[in-house]
């Protein structure tokens, strides 16, 4: 029996372990789910363990504790591949949404829905599944394997680049991959090789100094909430164009040739609608929707609040307004330079009654991977013998920042294996893992090692 034999016999028992996975509310952004993310930990460690590795640990960090396994069997001659996932998952609400339970995984024809499924439980554990397929028929993997699994990633990660900084030594490897990002359908394989990055601030408008009768001061008395939305609505032109002065100096503008690859993916402008729930699509004219959502910096208002929200009236003029405030950046934007620049624009457009404060949450920058590298081939290989086709090379507009942190500090290139589906409803309920792409992902990530193993990077 060879490790694909091994891995399609052993279906059952990997969805069962990927089940018990994710049963774990390994929440990263609530308190309450601290014991939760160190369980989920210690389970992923054991699961490691289990697979054949013969060194797996929780390792502490001044946040959640980071997963770290190696097996280095292949020898000093072979390639050695550091596998980066994230184990912590976003917040299920709002439940009253989901139409299974979100910590309940249920499989509805060949979806697995849970939170987590596919970002990034699901994703992650294919590599720990091909790691065991090799162990259980040719007794260790062709080539060295690292995992390193987070447990804040759904938080900012604000403890990954300090550990990867620490921990340079132990991390030394030839490529990284990871498995956090998607496909473009389930019949079109694609290989994701560039990456938005992020700058995220909140602002607060403060007026009065307390909350105030807006029958006795409205209409003299400027109301923050107000003017909070007089300069939200300022940053954007009627055409999607971000205002904000030198915000577009260092984008690094799409080639002609990756205009015609981005151009030839399968796409339905109506599907795509009925997806998203809208009736039509909005921003910059002169770009493809495709090229807007994976190679376009955008600006989006992620929460805004102040004032009475509560049942019934209030008549009150509230003292603050705040928003959170996400800008997703493409090379060769630098994340503290747009959040200073957003700060200057923000307070420039401020009235004389407001005061504001922006405050910058987190941030990463931008990549773009070698699309030429042998392990870029290796990856390519493998799509093409688990999927029957070719993959294609896409950019995707979400964010990896231990993408550039790996190029920076490690100075490695990382390979995106992602098996997601643009209807997985990440971060939102009713998420959701496509189970053929469990299973083939296992087989990629099998593939993947023994072209690689071949290879000589």
């Amino acid at each position: 029996m060879d490790p694909l034999d091994f891995a399609r016999s052993h279906r059952d028992e990997f969805l069962a372990e990927l089940e018990a996975f994710l049963r774990i509310p390994s929440v990263s952004t609530q308190p309450e789910h601290k014991p939760d993310i160190e369980r989920a930990a210690a389970w992923l460690r054991d699961k490691l363990l289990d697979a054949g590795f013969p060194k797996a640990e929780v390792m502490p960090t001044a946040g959640h504790p980071v997963v770290y396994a190696e097996w280095m069997a292949a020898g000093a001659d072979a390639p050695t591949i550091l596998v980066y996932g994230h184990y912590d998952v976003q917040p299920p609400d709002p439940l009253d949404l989901w139409e299974t339970p979100p910590f309940e995984p249920t499989v509805i024809g060949d979806d697995l829905f849970a939170r987590g499924a596919s970002d990034d439980k699901g994703q992650l554990y294919v590599h720990v599944k091909a790691a065991e397929a090799f162990r259980e028929t040719e007794g260790a993997p062709p080539v060295n394997v690292k995992c390193i699994f987070e447990g804040e990633e759904e938080s900012g990660s604000p403890s990954l680049d300090p550990f990867i900084r620490e921990h340079q030594d132990l991390l030394a490897a030839d490529v990284a991959v990871i498995s956090d990002t998607g496909m473009l359908s389930k019949e079109t394989p694609s290989i994701v090789y560039g990456l938005r990055g992020l700058a995220y601030v909140e602002v607060a408008v403060t007026g009065p100094d307390h909350d105030l009768h807006s029958g006795i001061y409205g209409g003299a008395v400027l109301n923050p909430i107000n003017a909070l939305g007089a300069m939200i609505a300022q940053l954007h032109d009627e055409n999607g164009r971000i205002t904000i002065p030198g915000f577009y100096d260092r984008v690094r503008e799409l080639s002609d040739e990756e205009r015609a690859e981005l151009a030839e993916a399968p796409f339905d402008r109506e599907e795509w609608l009925e997806e998203a729930g809208v009736r039509t699509d909005w921003g910059e004219p002169e770009y493809t929707i495709i090229e807007r959502v994976s190679a376009r910096p955008t600006l989006d208002v992620n929460g805004i609040w102040g004032g009475y929200i509560e049942p019934g009236a209030k008549t009150v003029l509230p003292s603050q307004a705040f928003a959170k405030i996400s800008m997703r950046l493409v090379p060769d934007q630098d994340p503290e330079r747009i959040g200073g620049r957003f700060r200057d624009y923000f307070e420039a457009i401020a009235p004389q009654a407001v005061d504001v404060e922006v405050r910058e949450l987190h941030g990463g920058d931008p990549a773009i991977v070698d699309r030429d590298s042998p392990a870029m081939q290796a990856a390519s290989q493998a799509y093409a013998e688990a999927f029957g086709k070719e993959p294609l090379l896409v950019r995707r507009g979400g964010s990896i920042p231990v993408v550039a942190t790996f190029q920076n500090v490690l100075g490695l290139e990382t390979v995106l294996m992602g098996f997601g589906l643009p209807d997985d409803r990440l971060h939102s309920p009713n998420e959701k893992f496509h189970l053929p792409n469990f299973y083939r992902g296992i087989e990629v990530a099998i593939h993947f090692m023994q072209a690689l193993g071949e290879s000589s990077l």
